[in-house]
């Protein structure tokens, strides 16, 4: 009798408990559609549909379409939003969850391989897990790409030429702190205010990845790039709490392991891609310079990482495996 009732539930479509059911999250971010973040995003979307043999499927929404960064946040924090990749400057801001600072500490780390390998250790995994406290659970990382810095007026040369110069920030504490350090007027603003606000002479700069001034077309506006490399920038790839409760559990580690991976090729990506962008936007009247004196840049900031050190037990763990970018 427990087999006819089984079959007439699946012949009717009616739900059958123990029955997997296949599920399919919306993903958010904050950039274009033309920002690696969306590539990466989508290489995790196809390692998930793989890994799951389509059980659990990802679609991707690029362009704000779901919101900033901060409206991602609230919203898959109430289970409002399924997941989202949000950079992780904003996480300390909007969820208090300060171990990701030690992601955005000037000159710490060398390369795109030192941050992978740093962020797919066990390492990586303890700092995901410091969302679980928010009724969020982080599965992986995608990498914008290294910070410079963009003028729409003169290219700055040297430390000194930083001085004064009206330049957005993300408006956490670390960089204030940091950009107050290094001499500009640091103005917060959103990321989607960026495009205008270099139109309209609002800001003079802003401290931003060459992937974000060529999928933002900033170059419309501002022509100078001066590659600092001061940090790198890690988007979190992040699934509610509500919706990771809708995934089997058959399906969690996989979709777990997808996103380990993804963060592997999210950066080789990126490495691969900065020459490229750099050329794109040589190509479009943008000057490409260095400064004089990088030395003196980080001496300024130096003692914002010491003071950080303190913020969280896992900071001097980053800090340390990082090699402070040795």
């Amino acid at each position: 009798m427990k087999h006819l009732v089984m079959t007439a539930a699946l012949v009717c479509g009616l739900p059958v408990s123990g029955i997997a059911q296949d599920v399919t999250l919306k993903m958010g971010h904050g950039a274009s559609s033309k920002h690696i973040f969306h590539e990466g995003m989508e290489i995790f979307a196809a390692k998930v549909d793989e890994k799951t043999e389509g059980r659990v499927q990802i679609e991707v929404y690029g362009d704000r379409q779901l919101g900033d960064d901060k409206e991602l946040l609230e919203g898959i924090q109430i289970g409002l939003i399924d997941a989202a990749l949000v950079s992780s400057a904003t996480l300390p801001l909007v969820l208090g969850t300060a171990a990701f600072d030690a992601l955005q500490l000037p000159f710490t780390v060398s390369s795109y391989e030192q941050l992978s390998g740093v962020l797919t250790s066990d390492l990586g995994d303890q700092l995901l897990a410091t969302l679980e406290e928010k009724s969020i659970k982080g599965v992986g990382f995608v990498e914008a790409g290294q910070r410079h810095f963009l003028t729409s007026g003169d290219a700055v040369a040297s430390s000194s030429d930083f001085a004064g110069l009206k330049t957005r920030i993300v408006p956490i504490p670390l960089h204030k702190a940091i950009w107050e350090g290094i001499g500009v007027n640091p103005i917060g603003m959103a990321y989607g205010e960026v495009y205008s606000a270099l139109e309209t002479k609002t800001i003079d700069a802003v401290e931003i990845n060459v992937s974000s001034v060529r999928a933002e077309s900033l170059y419309d506006s501002a022509k100078n790039v001066t590659l600092t490399g001061h940090y790198f920038w890690p988007g979190v790839l992040m699934i509610s709490d509500a919706a990771w409760q809708k995934i089997p559990e058959g399906d969690r580690a996989a979709v777990e392991a997808a996103g380990k991976e993804a963060t592997a090729e999210a950066y080789a990506l990126a490495a691969s891609q900065e020459a490229e962008t750099v050329a794109f936007l040589k190509e479009n009247g943008v000057t490409i310079s260095e400064l004089s004196d990088l030395d003196v840049m980080k001496a300024a900031t130096k003692s914002v990482v010491e003071t950080w050190l303190d913020k969280h037990p896992l900071i001097p763990e980053f800090v340390a495996a990082f090699g402070a970018g040795g």
